[in-house]
């Protein structure tokens, strides 16, 4: 099997997004092909409430999807199609903004840590004014394998490890998603087979991890190429988020918190939202 090597490693960079709430952030807007279909990942990570506390309150969407994934603390959620929910350690919560919605998103009052990360994944122009939907994802519905120390979860999409296939909670999505959290010991080696057809990259949230020889550290993301396996060596006690999907390859259009195809649709979406008409009831 071809084996997919790195082909590129960036830095998240800090920034401030909802009430003041600190992240850090990899936007793949001004090189929207480089992530297709994501378009972008942030990570909030702190011990002190006052970096997270304010939370995300109200505020709209329209033609992606968000999917919030935590490891520590607990977030509520609340939005205009009436859903309420919370998640917490090891739980993932599921939106597709599709034709609009409005939500908030709001640490709750007991946490006082909090590490979680919140993909934007794009919708294809044909499903991008879609109903929305909305959808918590509890830990127990999280595929969860230990391979040979290594701990793995399939939030979605499917990954083989020998002859084993692992499906994720989430599957038959168009852009056949893939997000995985792996967790590995030191000195651990893990080769996944994958889609040849996704598009695939990697965040490492704890110490540091080798593809090929090349070394990707704590707070950066991995780019890798085409083929059928990943091969992933921990060089200290390692944490990474996988995730990839099927590129849509299509115009994307990025205005604030609308992801549409064309400016046309992006301002037709700042109208609807100013003139109260976003949500369909």
């Amino acid at each position: 099997m071809e084996q997919r090597r790195i082909s590129k490693i960036i830095a998240a960079h800090p920034a401030t997004d909802g009430a003041g709430v600190k992240i850090n952030r990899l936007p793949g807007f001004a090189s929207p092909l480089s992530m297709d279909p994501f378009l972008m990942l942030d990570e909030i990570r702190s011990d002190s409430k006052d970096d997270f506390i304010a939370g995300f309150p109200p505020h709209p969407h329209r033609g992606f999807e968000t999917v919030t994934y935590m490891r520590a603390g607990r977030f509520s959620h609340e939005d205009s199609m009436g859903n309420h929910g919370a998640i917490g350690e090891g739980e993932a919560q599921w939106m597709t903004a599709g034709s609009g919605v409005i939500h908030s998103e709001m640490p709750e009052a007991e946490t006082d840590r909090m590490h979680g990360f919140q993909f934007w994944l794009n919708l294809p122009a044909a499903e991008k004014m879609q109903h929305p939907v909305y959808r918590d994802i509890h830990s127990d519905e999280i595929t969860s394998v230990m391979h040979r120390d290594v701990r793995i979860r399939l939030i979605a999409g499917e990954i083989s490890i020998g002859q084993q296939t692992l499906h994720g909670a989430v599957t038959g999505k168009t852009t056949q998603a893939l997000i995985a959290d792996v967790d590995m010991p030191p000195h651990a080696n893990l080769a996944l087979s994958l889609n040849e057809e996704l598009n695939l990259q990697f965040y490492v949230y704890r110490g540091s991890v080798s593809v090929g020889g090349e070394s990707v550290d704590r707070g950066h993301l991995a780019y890798v190429g085409e083929g059928a396996e990943l091969a992933l060596s921990s060089n200290a006690g390692s944490g990474l988020l996988l995730f990839g999907g099927k590129p849509i390859r299509e115009p994307v259009v990025h205005h604030g918190p609308f992801v549409m195809n064309t400016q046309a649709e992006i301002q037709q979406a700042v109208l609807d939202y100013q003139n109260g008409v976003l949500v369909q009831r």
